[in-house]
């Protein structure tokens, strides 16, 4: 444990120290003289060090006290310059943002444009990776993360659920054999989502024993180690793959793929945003999660009708 003096007498000897005088340090301090003079007697004590030579009615730093100054001004010249970038980091700058890549390429990367052209004074650092972060170590603002939102410690908050649909290229839905119900399947490559614990968890086996269709073999096909090459292969036409509806669906409002059949498959798994009790006040904290709650209940409104408006 650290031993340290009186924070209060430490600033009283700094400042009386710089001007050198009691008066011009109580002044700037807001106290009297006397508190000064005080403060300063105790540090005296306290040290046992004579810090000033107060003869002749003019106040000298001894050489003990000439030492002691540029230490003393330095550590709160130092508090001064971290609470000030602390505050800078606050209001300007940039929002440091952690998500996973595939989210990040699918999902939030087409549409950070709306949130720079409604904040065009926040600068996004986006930091893709699949590792969850430490908010006490790292440098991290915010996180969006797929689980069970436990994060002990932290503001969560849920974004939105999540399901699976079978998906493929239009070209494979036109040609034969064709894919018209899922006991087609068996003629088609599987493209398989093999992106962490929690996708190996959700896989075609599952998927056709809920849709109860048997003859397909659900361990054959391509395995991808991210949830976006999954999507992107599928759009190259190479097989057919069980995506994440969250994100697939731009690509499939553009009708580079195609929904061959059902059912959609909820998770019981959803994205979560995650901040400190602190950061969650912040002003460039609070209009990211702003916008992403807008985002989501974009997306959770497409398509009009159909079955994503079902998922969590």
């Amino acid at each position: 444990m650290r031993r340290l003096p009186n924070l209060n007498a430490l600033r009283a000897f700094e400042a009386a120290a710089r001007h050198l005088s009691f008066t011009k340090a109580a002044s700037e301090l807001a106290v009297t003289q006397g508190a000064v003079s005080h403060q300063v007697a105790a540090l005296e004590e306290q040290l046992q060090v004579q810090l000033f030579d107060r003869a002749n009615r003019r106040l000298k730093l001894t050489e003990a006290g000439h030492g002691y100054l540029p230490a003393i001004t330095g550590a709160f010249d130092r508090i001064a310059f971290a609470t000030q970038e602390l505050k800078i980091e606050d209001t300007e700058g940039a929002l440091r943002v952690t998500t996973m890549p595939s989210f990040t390429q699918m999902w939030l990367m087409p549409r950070l444009r709306r949130f720079r052209e409604r904040e065009p004074n926040i600068d996004v650092m986006i930091m893709a990776t699949e590792t969850v972060a430490d908010f006490s170590r790292d440098a991290v603002d915010l996180g969006i993360r797929f689980g069970f939102g436990k994060y002990p410690g932290l503001v969560v908050e849920r974004l939105m659920g999540e399901a699976l649909l079978p998906v493929c290229a239009p070209s494979l839905v036109s040609k034969p054999p064709g894919l018209k119900r899922p006991e087609d399947l068996a003629h088609y490559e599987l493209l398989h989502d093999d992106a962490g614990e929690d996708q190996r968890l959700i896989d075609w086996a599952r998927w056709l024993e809920e849709v109860g269709v048997e003859g397909v073999d659900p361990s054959r096909g391509l395995q991808f180690s991210s949830s976006s090459f999954v999507v992107m292969s599928a759009v190259a036409g190479e097989g057919v793959a069980l995506a994440k509806m969250r994100l697939c669906a731009q690509e499939l409002h553009a009708g580079r793929l195609v929904q061959p059949f059902g059912p959609i498959m909820t998770l019981n798994r959803a994205y979560w945003m995650a901040t400190t009790p602190e950061k969650a006040r912040w002003p460039k904290v609070m209009a990211f999660m702003a916008w992403l709650r807008e985002e989501a209940a974009e997306q959770r409104a497409w398509p009009p009708g159909g079955e994503a408006e079902n998922a969590p």
